[in-house]
């Protein structure tokens, strides 16, 4: 008997493929071998179609398309969560609990004195799960098996949250701040989702308890009311619907600060060290590297010979800002340097395209490469490491000219 599940997953499926058009198609393209047959488009409730990698909990990502956009609309922004049970929340019965190891006291703000007792500030970053990509490992890698979808970039707004934290205090020995979500699992064996950063990044001017993405309350499954947002480190610190915050003066232990979200030590370039939560073979992961994605043409999409190709694409990192992109199509042997486009800032998708001309006919591949203010440069192979954390070989996409 085929179950409700099952159908709709089929129904999904050919729909994905035959029933919705551009997007879809889009969308599927530049998939790693095998998994287009397990691909399905649906909406979440305010959501656009999105491509479901998993439903319990749920994990969403954004179509190839929507990053022809430089922000990405709130409603195809991905959705990435770690535990079952997310409640829905009104505004008004919201509250956030502050404390600090060596005060008894904790603090209680609600979502107008967040808004209201705090200065403002307003900045565009890149969100960034740190397993996107992990669906083109190779070899393959459990996890969640994300293509290139698993980011978004938005204006983000709200309160610094160090502004916060001096309501409470900062003791002189602290160490890290940690954040504790609204979201649970059934069973209660199952970890807390609780994360930490370094007392110098809770501090930074640029980390915020944000309550508005694109100049709109935030999305329920982007977390709603408030979230945290740390510009340039990947998304596992950017606790949704947080609901405590504590200062620490001794690190976080854990299942997702000791065993998950961490990387080789040494194997990858590194400029924010999270030395608390260092260990002898493992660090944490913290900030992106640098990275780009063709937007334009798309995969398998036929193009004109008689008219200039017109390439499009963006590119980030970690905060340093993006200095260059180049772009080659004779499989890497050469590059010519793509036209940057706008700067919303250090942390945000930077645009760029590139015109190609005297395509010959036949097939095309395009490779696309950033460069950043440090000098970092996307790897030319894949540096592996079990989580599939990190992939930044450059994009290839293949077009034909006709």
């Amino acid at each position: 008997m085929t179950s409700r599940r099952r159908l709709l997953g089929g129904l999904l499926g050919t729909a994905a493929t035959a029933g919705l058009g551009p997007l879809a198609r889009e969308a599927l393209a530049g998939l790693p071998g095998g998994t287009l047959e397990s691909e399905v488009l649906e909406a979440l409730p305010g959501k656009q179609p999105l491509l479901k990698r998993a439903y319990r909990p749920p994990n969403y990502e954004s179509p190839l398309a929507t990053f022809g956009d430089v922000i990405t609309p709130n409603d195809r922004f991905f959705v990435r969560w770690h535990l079952m049970n997310i409640p829905e929340v009104a505004a008004a019965d919201w509250r956030l609990a502050l404390g600090a190891d060596g005060n008894a006291q904790t603090i209680e703000l609600t979502l107008e004195q967040l808004k209201r007792d705090f200065e403002p500030v307003e900045l565009v970053a890149v969100c960034q799960c740190s397993g996107n990509r992990r669906g083109l490992s190779d070899p393959h890698v459990p996890g969640v098996e994300w293509g290139y979808g698993a980011m978004g970039n938005a204006r983000w707004r709200g309160a610094r949250l160090k502004d916060v934290l001096s309501r409470i205090g900062v003791p002189k020995d602290a160490v890290e701040v940690a954040f504790d979500g609204g979201d649970s699992a059934p069973l209660e064996a199952t970890p807390d989702f609780r994360k930490s950063i370094p007392i110098w990044k809770a501090l930074d001017e640029s980390t915020l308890i944000a309550y508005e993405m694109n100049g709109a309350p935030l999305p329920h499954w982007n977390g709603f009311p408030a979230r945290i947002v740390v510009p340039g480190w990947t998304a596992t610190y950017w606790m949704k619907q947080v609901v405590s915050i504590r200062v620490l003066t001794k690190p976080l232990g854990g299942f997702w600060m000791s065993t998950a979200y961490r990387i080789p030590k040494g194997k990858f370039p590194q400029v924010d060290r999270f030395v608390s939560q260092e260990a002898e073979a493992t660090t944490p992961i913290t900030e992106m590297v640098v990275n780009s994605l063709i937007t334009s043409p798309a995969d398998g999409q036929r193009v004109d010979a008689r008219s200039p190709l017109v390439i499009r694409g963006i590119a980030w990192d970690g905060g340093a800002g993006i200095r260059r992109v180049d772009v080659s199509t004779d499989e890497g042997r050469s590059w010519k340097a793509a036209e940057l486009g706008i700067d919303l800032g250090r942390y945000s998708f930077r645009p760029w395209q590139y015109r190609h001309r005297g395509a010959p006919r036949g097939p095309l591949t395009i490779l696309a490469r950033a460069t950043n203010a440090q000098g970092s440069t996307q790897v030319e192979e894949l540096i592996f490491n079990g989580p599939g954390y990190h992939n930044n070989v450059p994009h290839r996409v293949t077009v034909h000219v006709a």
